[in-house]
């Protein structure tokens, strides 16, 4: 983190990226002593509610991160920049989202955990659009422009107002993560209760050790010691109350215990009871340690597309084996009328064998059982997400692939990602045609 001292000495000056987080009430107009220079810039966790009229003067401007500020709207003079890209507002109170604050070459924005009802009707004029992050506002609608960006692949809707899913949306040729739990089209789905799922005092557990953090909460290693059962090591994790950039936590911990049982899910041992401040928290199977991440995040270049080490290298078998677990994962979940919405090699854990587990359900949402026309639109666009993932397995195979297999899954990888989306095949075929493999 820099400081407003550094930056008023003149110690930064040529920095292509500057993060300022030092309870900013007025925009540093030295900040534009960086206009050669400066092409990322973190203003987040301050109190600012404007920006300078002239903030184009940051001609190399790409990023712009002011989330948890004190913003009413979106400031008209981004529209003005020539080559901002990315914008991130999250956690602000923005009501008003002015169709002049949309920079031109706008790629991914960022308005989760707003006041927002309504966007404008420019943002389906921004062709470049991949990203849009829109959770935990109170929009009831969608600009019906939107239509018009068929480079969107990922929108984030969750914790809004919607009471549909407009056909447009459903068609989009390249849309691929879709996260909209917890608006009423989404709540008027009757779901199953699943009883199955034990409860498991507080008392019986003995916390150790983080494992890990995410947005939706803390996972932590713990001894679980039943009634008259010898203790067992575990994963408790968590959950936070607050809105996520996929949604809400605990629309995440409905998603994982209604997902149910499936050798390729991480198992639910039970809900966590009786916790002293009433914290939600899910007990689950300890991950094997020889299991990590297929691959990193997606980053601010890559976008919506997951980082892989450069040394990343699958055999053929553990690569199939990895594709076969991952479709019939999705499979058995699209049966219990539910899609992912984050099907992503980050979110997959395997070993150098291909033994793999499909995690993080916090873009999970749920959707009618019954055959319907949407329905078989949200489970193919999830299929397109698939379709990607297999694109990178393939990229990162060794030669024990032999070319006629390869040709099969690269044909199996163009269905799963043509733009006509009701075309797309179902998971279930996908997987009959890889256990043929």
């Amino acid at each position: 983190m820099d400081t407003l001292a550094q930056l008023k000495a003149g110690q930064l000056a040529g920095a292509t990226r500057l993060d300022l987080s030092c309870g900013l009430s007025e925009f540093p107009r030295e900040i534009f002593d960086l206009a050669d220079s400066l092409e990322i810039l973190n203003l987040s966790g301050n109190a600012l509610s404007s920006l300078p009229d002239d903030l184009h003067r940051l001609r190399h401007l790409r990023v712009l991160f002011c989330s948890d500020n004190a913003f009413t709207e979106v400031p008209e003079c981004l529209g003005q920049c020539p080559q901002l890209s990315m914008v991130a507002f999250k956690a602000n109170r923005i009501e008003k989202v002015p169709g002049a604050s949309l920079p031109p070459l706008l790629r991914w924005l960022i308005l989760t955990d707003n006041q927002i009802s309504q966007l404008p009707t420019e943002l389906g004029e921004r062709a470049r659009l991949q990203k849009l992050m829109l959770a935990g506002n109170r929009l009831e609608q969608l600009p019906e422009s939107l239509a018009n960006c068929h480079n969107l692949e990922l929108i984030r809707i969750a914790s809004n107002r919607l009471t549909h899913l407009p056909g447009w949306l459903l068609a989009l040729p390249r849309l691929t993560w879709l996260a909209y739990a917890g608006n009423p089209v989404e709540m008027a789905v009757a779901l199953a209760s699943n009883d199955a799922t034990p409860n498991i005092p507080w008392s019986q557990l003995a916390l150790e050790q983080v494992l890990g953090e995410g947005a939706s909460g803390i996972i932590r290693q713990a001894t679980w010691t039943p009634p008259n059962r010898p203790p067992q090591a575990v994963a408790v994790k968590m959950y936070k109350g607050s809105i996520t950039s996929d949604g809400s936590p605990l629309h995440e911990m409905q998603a994982c215990i209604a997902a149910g049982q499936h050798s390729n899910l991480i198992k639910v041992e039970g809900r966590v009871t009786d916790h002293p401040d009433n914290q939600a928290a899910l007990v689950m199977q300890l991950i094997d340690p020889r299991y990590r991440n297929l691959a990193a995040l997606p980053s601010l270049a890559s976008c919506t597309r997951d980082v892989y080490a450069p040394t990343t290298r699958l055999s053929a078998d553990a690569a199939l084996r990895i594709a076969r677990g991952i479709a019939s994962a999705a499979a058995h979940m699209h049966h219990q009328g539910i899609t992912h919405g984050d099907l992503y090699g980050h979110n997959i854990m395997c070993n150098e064998a291909g033994d793999c587990l499909l995690g993080d359900f916090g873009a999970a949402s749920f959707h009618a059982i019954a055959e319907s026309l949407e329905t078989r639109a949200l489970q193919r666009i999830e299929v397109r997400a698939f379709g990607v993932l297999l694109g990178e397995l393939l990229e990162r195979v060794d030669s024990s692939l032999d070319e006629a297999k390869r040709q099969q899954l690269e044909t199996l990888r163009e269905r799963c990602c043509q733009p006509d989306v009701l075309a797309r095949p179902r998971f279930g075929e996908i997987e009959g045609l890889l256990h043929a493999l």
